[in-house]
């Protein structure tokens, strides 16, 4: 299950891609915003990752004008792995290689087939643990100690 947010700038790109997980029956739960009124990002952005961290939802997709707030709101959650990309490649990348479990993506950034695109591209990806597993790791160390783990002190 996939769990979505947006802001009212972000509502037309996520309704877009609605229309493709519908197509090809992915299920979503989705957290708002549903309508173009204004509102604010980080509102949303928290309640679709909230379903993410919890495990409600296994990855999540954001919306906002550029893909940058709904990301840096997202990050803040302790074990969500956002990434914003107005590509495919990097989509796939991530989850091969970060395992991220949210990707962002902004209207104004890109369109709604290309949105399609780069979301086909996240879900097909899966984390190739490994070398990358040892990394990711990496990341958590830094987020749950706030510091940076000896392994990396001793790169220098």
């Amino acid at each position: 299950m996939l769990a979505l947010g947006c802001d009212f700038v972000g509502f037309t790109l996520k309704k877009a891609v609605i229309e493709y997980l519908e197509k090809n029956q992915i299920p979503y739960k989705d957290y708002g915003t549903y309508s173009t009124e204004n509102c604010d990002y980080p509102v949303y952005a928290f309640k679709a990752a909230k379903a993410v961290q919890s495990g409600e939802c296994d990855l999540g997709l954001l919306f906002c004008g550029t893909g940058v707030g709904v990301s840096l709101a997202a990050n803040k959650l302790h074990g969500i792995r956002c990434v914003c990309c107005s590509e495919p490649y990097s989509a796939l990348m991530a989850r091969q290689h970060n395992d991220a479990n949210m990707l962002a993506m902004g209207t104004r950034v890109v369109g709604p087939e290309l949105a399609k695109m780069i979301v086909g591209e996240f879900l097909k990806g899966a984390f190739l643990g490994g070398v990358h597993q040892k990394r990711v790791d990496m990341i958590t160390e830094i987020e749950t100690e706030q510091i940076l783990p000896q392994s990396l002190l001793m790169q220098d």
